[in-house]
């Protein structure tokens, strides 16, 4: 699949804004005026908000779309909107919206996705395609790949995080490591970073905008409201416009590469080094992996079961403890030590669930046996 930019007069980064909800025509054009000013390339609101609970704000409808059209023919800015079904794609577009987004809620369900799709076929609107709400890369994927079979090339990828059960520090946890691998696979994918979303508060905004400025993102989505606290929703992760003025000030935006030759030399030799370090690990790992089939046989001998609750909680507050003396994150080591945990676990499920081998002294009585036959 090959995909053309959203926008192709404009660079890095695309910069996409605007409210969570639109709430009245007054808060749109008062937001849009002021993010013109900014240099927002797209002007973003919802106007369906499918929520968690039912009693919560859910959007104006379709009113809002005479707003955005104001905001397209007055302030002069492309509007967006996100769409959930067939006929919200048919009022959009009879409106003039000039891009369209499926949601978190929309990703996750292939039949809302094939409706949109089918409703897309025949006409060129952009679409934005956000990660689903649990970290599954083929879902993502799955959208994409519906809309771009239904005619649609010029689409992107948003990421804005997924959810996690008990995570306290992020509205939905990062995990870079999804859209990253979305991007080795479709390097021409657009990908955008709703960070807004990712946090679901203020504080982080600016350091995750430059996470993703840092990893060659294409863009960024941003909740900017008139007065974030009177918001009809997601009040705690929007901004005003000068607080996004002012992130956008220190954003430092990064360069894909260079033609510097000297630079490539340098980076190549470190590289060299970090590829051997890797050799060296991996080899380590599987002299573990070795050690661990050891232990499936004694298990299996003393019929033991493979999970041991305590030896696994030593050996996590061991490698939580070192790994923060080595200066190694808390959630870096949690990742590892788990996979090689599994890892572990598989090994020594496969030693243990194999038919023993009889032991010398039996092989050489059956060996005797079969002599005298």
């Amino acid at each position: 699949m090959k995909f053309p930019p959203v926008f192709k007069t404009h660079q890095r980064p695309l910069l996409i804004a605007g409210p969570c909800s639109a709430e009245s025509e007054t808060q749109v054009l008062e937001v849009a005026r002021a993010l013109k000013l900014t240099g927002v390339h797209l002007f973003r609101a919802g106007i369906w908000k499918p929520r968690t609970r039912p009693d919560s704000f859910e959007g104006v409808g379709y009113d809002g779309l005479k707003w955005l059209q104001r905001v397209r023919e007055e302030i002069q800015l492309p509007v967006t909107t996100e769409v959930a079904k067939g006929k919200h794609v048919d009022a959009v577009l009879e409106h003039g919206v000039d891009v369209v987004w499926l949601g978190a809620r929309t990703t996750v369900n292939p039949f809302s996705v094939q409706e949109i799709a089918d409703a897309l076929k025949g006409v060129a609107v952009p679409v934005l395609v956000k990660n689903p709400l649990n970290a599954d890369i083929q879902l993502w994927i799955g959208a994409i790949e519906r809309i771009y079979k239904a005619g649609i090339r010029r689409i992107a990828a948003v990421h804005r995080g997924f959810y996690k059960y008990g995570e306290k520090r992020y509205r939905n946890i990062p995990y870079w490591q999804i859209p990253i691998e979305l991007k080795r696979q479709f390097p021409d994918l657009q990908l955008i970073c709703d960070h807004s979303h990712i946090c679901g508060t203020p504080d982080l905004l600016q350091q995750t905008a430059q996470r993703a400025m840092d990893l060659n993102y294409d863009g960024l989505m941003t909740e900017v409201h008139p007065n974030p606290p009177a918001a009809l929703s997601d009040s705690r992760q929007q901004i005003t416009p000068a607080e996004y003025k002012k992130m956008l000030s220190s954003l430092i935006v990064r360069v894909p590469g260079t033609e510097d030759s000297l630079f490539w030399r340098e980076l190549d030799h470190i590289r060299r080094q970090i590829d051997e370090i890797d050799d060296e690990v991996f080899q380590l790992f599987s002299e573990r992996m070795k050690l661990a089939e050891q232990i499936g046989v004694h298990k299996r001998n003393r019929n033991i079961s493979i999970y041991q609750p305590a030896r696994w909680n030593r050996i996590r507050e061991r490698i939580l403890s070192k790994g923060s003396s080595l200066k190694l994150a808390k959630e870096f080591l949690t990742a590892v030590i788990d996979a090689v945990h599994q890892e572990s676990i598989q090994h020594q499920g496969e030693v243990m669930n194999k038919a023993p081998e009889p032991d010398k002294a039996a092989r050489e009585k059956i060996k005797s046996e079969n002599l005298f036959k």
